[in-house]
């Protein structure tokens, strides 16, 4: 079993709060996760129906049959249960007595802010990080990570990246949006999402993707919450300080897992990525992910954004970090180039208090030239 990085922080948590939560987008290895750090606790899946109904039937003899310590996986099925937990660790005032784990943003937001604000940890776990799977002596070509992307299940099973992101896909459409939203368009909202992968890193037009997808602005919008309350893409917004009107306003989008995102816009080898015309844009994808799966691993804020002047010189990530501004420039190219850093140079003089500035690429890391650092994708420090 791969070891995730965020386990030092997820212990950590446990001995502090009498609840942690642990959220994240589903096949991420929540449960992986919880169940071998925390071995000896009880083991509820409230997928199940029937312990479902029994938590919403009657939550005291629930806990009572299920004690703690606990796991309880897909919570947000179980909202209800929130309450009595509330009521437990606040009489018994232990930690360490419960890990919930959930794939639903608003739903486990809400019930959180409602029973266990100041009562648990909150982590957020991705699939896998190029620094986990190093570790595990896994190495792929850039070709070969975009395509496969880092999906647990991929590097346990025999399962190929093109079955693993139709199930995954379908799985998706089928259960957890008509969870989240009243969906009765399928085709459409499939045609949308297909549409959306086509435009990651690029600034969203949501005005655009209704006339493409042929229907309304409030449905995209809406579907747009829908995939990024599920985890399934991430929103990159613009850095908000007030830089004047030269700096764009309109967010980026991004899939949380590339290989979904080559798999939604046709690729269905690793051979084929190199002469996709979108080879920049999941490069930037997978680069801007691993970015977030970094921090987010370190139980820290992603505190991430983008830079883009209304003429077109652009930071592709900037990080907030101990009140400076790191800036990232991403490039697909496996060729050394000076002036892949000129961006980097020339925005440098807008953001002011910049710190580290690094381009990320596809070929060696090359050290530093001219104040910026050259990094393989790969060996990416956040």
């Amino acid at each position: 079993m791969i070891t995730r990085d965020i386990s030092e922080k997820a212990l950590d948590l446990w001995r502090k709060y009498p609840v942690l939560t642990i959220t994240g987008p589903r096949q991420s290895g929540k449960t992986m996760l919880a169940r071998s750090i925390f071995k000896g606790a009880t083991y509820v899946n409230f997928e199940d129906p029937e312990l479902h109904a029994m938590a919403r039937s009657d939550a005291r003899e629930f806990l009572r049959l299920h004690p703690a310590p606990a796991v309880f996986d897909e919570i947000q099925y179980a909202p209800e249960l929130l309450r009595y937990i509330q009521a437990e660790v606040d009489e018994t005032r232990k930690c360490s007595q419960y890990v919930l784990t959930g794939s639903h943003q608003p739903a486990l937001r809400s019930a959180i802010s409602e029973s266990l604000a100041g009562r648990t940890g909150i982590l957020e776990l991705m699939p896998f990080s190029f620094g986990e799977l190093a570790k595990a002596g896994v190495s792929k070509s850039r070709d070969e990570w975009i395509f496969s992307g880092f999906m647990p299940r991929l590097y346990d099973s025999s399962v190929e990246p093109t079955e693993l992101y139709r199930d995954y896909f379908r799985t998706y459409v089928e259960r957890d949006v008509r969870q989240l939203a009243n969906l009765r368009r399928l085709t459409e909202f499939e045609t949308f999402v297909r549409l959306l992968a086509g435009r990651v890193g690029q600034l969203l037009n949501v005005n655009s993707l209704s006339g493409d997808a042929g229907v309304s602005v409030p449905t995209v919008k809406e579907w747009l919450s829908v995939m990024e309350a599920s985890y399934v893409i991430r929103i990159l917004r613009p850095y908000h300080r007030n830089f004047g009107k030269r700096f764009v306003k309109t967010p980026k989008v991004y899939f949380t897992e590339t290989g979904l995102a080559a798999y939604l816009v046709g690729i269905r080898s690793a051979d084929q990525v190199a002469f996709h015309p979108l080879l920049g844009a999941l490069f930037e994808n997978m680069a801007v992910m691993e970015i977030l799966k970094r921090r987010l691993n370190r139980g820290e804020d992603p505190d991430m954004y983008f830079l883009r002047t209304s003429s077109g010189l652009e930071a592709d990530v900037v990080v907030e970090n101990g009140g400076c501004l790191d800036l990232y420039e991403i490039k697909a190219s496996s060729t050394f180039h000076a002036y892949m850093a000129d961006n980097l140079r020339r925005i440098s003089e807008f953001a002011g208090d910049a710190g580290r500035r690094t381009v990320v690429y596809s070929g060696r890391t090359a050290g530093t030239n001219g104040g910026v650092s050259f990094v393989n994708f790969a060996d990416l420090e956040v």
